[in-house]
């Protein structure tokens, strides 16, 4: 049991003109996550017609994924020392050169597969700082709001699931239309529209941070150690780490590599890879609206066990056994409802457990860990594919899924989820 004395949660009223803030920071967040959107399509769909290859899908997807895992952990004293807003928006910038370059080479003097990965990597490695300060940020922007914790986060869940459902169909329309690598001009656009968003209408948010916070170079590795002392040393947040660390693995595997080498095989048209994409996000989004209002009423340690089983692991077994489009898109609606209170509980939970100044360290140091299944999972799956084929790699999947979603329901550290409420 952690026994770090936890900050008070106080919803004060809002005072007119504060909302202001939160709302610039839900549409800035709404317009860099439909450029994710794009880049998440466009990139696989890229290599696939390109090379034809699953493997090289999956190597590209390993470069992309691999560097947030350094990032997130390294970057969260970054978040320290620069401020929440001046990094998410550094972040939003330099990500955004660097996915305009994609486009940039491929029509000037060729794309090579190396340029490729060596952009796909940078672009990786730039992202996790900034998403990790946003995250930090939520609650002070609540507060001057005058909103729940549970509430705001289910309304930033909510923001990047309805952009999923925006952003993923106009991809696979867009991909017929202008082609992959035009796409990725509107994606740097996004970096940069909600950079100015950000810096312009957020302001930095007041935290109390330690006195060593901006302490020289030899306090930097010190500082990150004790993000991953306080993790060990709370049992829930390490539960919590190790569940999505492998359902990040199946996920980043899923996601990046065997759904758009199962819908191009299929149905090869990145139109249904929108749409399939979109009814999840969609569904997502409808799914964190009722929480944002109900959720502070459930048992939080049930509602993520149950939403984690039906929204992941027999999402894998209905694309084995029912490849059909109609199908497949009614049970993406089943699985965004029930996955959408997933991320709003383990937000709510870490911010109530956490002390102000620790946060974006934590935060940092929680994303390394869970991201790095990611990586591992895209890299080993494009060989998997490749070796057994598409049906007995989703069969695997969903098992693996479904053992490690049914733990949270028998691990007695987690009824810690409920006595956090």
């Amino acid at each position: 049991m952690n026994d770090v004395e936890m900050p008070q949660q106080t919803h004060p009223e809002p005072i007119p003109g504060q909302r202001l803030p939160m709302l610039a920071f839900y549409i800035g967040s709404a317009i860099s996550f439909v450029g994710d959107m794009f880049t998440m399509l466009a990139i696989p769909w890229f290599v696939l017609q390109t090379t034809g290859s699953v493997t090289q899908t999956g190597i590209t997807a390993f470069f992309a994924t691999l560097p947030a895992v350094f990032s997130a952990f390294f970057g969260s004293a970054l978040v320290d020392r620069l401020g929440y807003r001046r990094t998410s928006v550094y972040g939003d910038i330099a990500s955004g050169i660097t996915v305009m370059l994609i486009p940039l080479l491929y029509h000037t003097g060729g794309l090579a597969l190396w340029q490729l990965l060596t952009l796909v990597f940078l672009g990786g490695l730039l992202k996790s700082p900034g998403a990790t300060a946003r995250r930090s940020m939520v609650p002070e922007l609540a507060a001057l709001a005058g909103l729940r914790l549970e509430r705001a986060n289910a309304f930033s869940d909510g923001i990047n699931r309805v952009s999923g459902l925006i952003g993923a169909p106009l991809a696979g329309v867009l991909i017929v239309i202008i082609g992959t690598s035009n796409l990725l001009w509107l994606d740097a656009a996004s970096f940069l529209i909600s950079a100015l968003l950000i810096g312009c209408l957020v302001p930095d948010v007041a935290v109390v941070m330690p006195d060593d916070a901006t302490a020289g170079e030899q306090r930097y590795l010190q500082r990150l150690w004790e993000g991953v002392r306080f993790i060990r040393h709370d049992g829930l947040i390490c539960s919590l780490v190790v569940v999505i660390l492998i359902t990040n693995l199946i996920d980043g595997a899923f996601f990046s590599v065997v759904e758009p080498a199962y819908i191009k095989h299929v149905f090869n048209s990145a139109i249904p890879f929108g749409l399939i994409v979109a009814a999840l996000g969609g569904a997502a989004f409808v799914g964190t609206l009722i929480f944002s209002v109900i959720g502070h009423r459930l048992p939080r340690r049930l509602t993520y066990g149950i939403g984690y089983t039906i929204g992941g692991a027999l999402s894998f077994w209905i694309f084995l056994l029912w490849p059909i489009l109609p199908v497949l898109i009614g049970w993406q609606i089943i699985a965004g409802l029930a996955i959408s209170a997933v991320n709003p509980i383990i937000g709510t939970v870490m911010q109530e457990r956490l002390p102000v100044g620790m946060r974006a360290r934590v935060f940092g140091t929680m994303s390394a860990g869970t991201l790095a299944g990611i990586p591992l999972g895209t890299f080993i799956s494009g060989f998997v594919v490749s070796w057994i084929g598409l049906s007995p790699t989703l069969l695997i999947m969903g098992a693996l899924y479904l053992l490690t979603t049914l733990s949270l329901l028998v691990n007695p550290v987690m009824r810690q989820m409920d006595r956090a409420a």
